[in-house]
């Protein structure tokens, strides 16, 4: 059995295992600057679970946006996806360049694709179709194909 992927960071999986509580009150507020705080630490899983779980708030203010877009210039592929899938999830027109930008690279993962997905811009057909051989992952080339045609059903 194949070792599960978390971060390092306890207060993260302390967020993972639902013991961390977000919301107005002050302490809430002070898990949420933790939490974007997070996103730019030195560890790269640190930052991935970071930007996932922030997108999975769907909080949809300047701060959390702001963060959210800084983290599309990460150096490692899976938190800029992750943000790019945050981004999508509130605001899908100012998702659709930088997912472009992403799709111009040579590397798609799932959160990318469920970006892509979520924009479902015609634009965004052609970049998609250059991942659309089949590769040794069925999920992936499932989620292109997926992307692919939302983004061509598109109006």
């Amino acid at each position: 059995m194949s070792e599960r992927y978390l971060p390092p960071s306890d207060f993260l999986q302390a967020i993972i295992d639902d013991n961390v509580t977000f919301g107005d009150h002050d302490f809430g507020e002070t898990n949420l600057l933790r939490l974007m705080e997070m996103t730019r630490d030195r560890e790269p899983a640190n930052r991935d679970w970071a930007i996932m779980l922030l997108s999975q708030l769907e909080l949809d203010r300047p701060d959390v946006r702001e963060t959210l877009i800084g983290a599309t210039s990460d150096k490692e592929p899976a938190v800029r996806a992750e943000a790019l899938l945050g981004i999508a999830m509130l605001d899908r027109a100012v998702a659709l360049p930088l997912v472009k930008r992403e799709l111009a690279g040579d590397v798609v993962n799932m959160p990318l694709l469920e970006a892509a997905i979520l924009v479902a811009d015609p634009s965004l057909a052609d970049d998609l179709a250059a991942f659309s051989a089949p590769s040794s992952d069925p999920m992936l080339d499932r989620l292109v194909n997926e992307a692919i045609e939302a983004c061509r059903s598109a109006p």
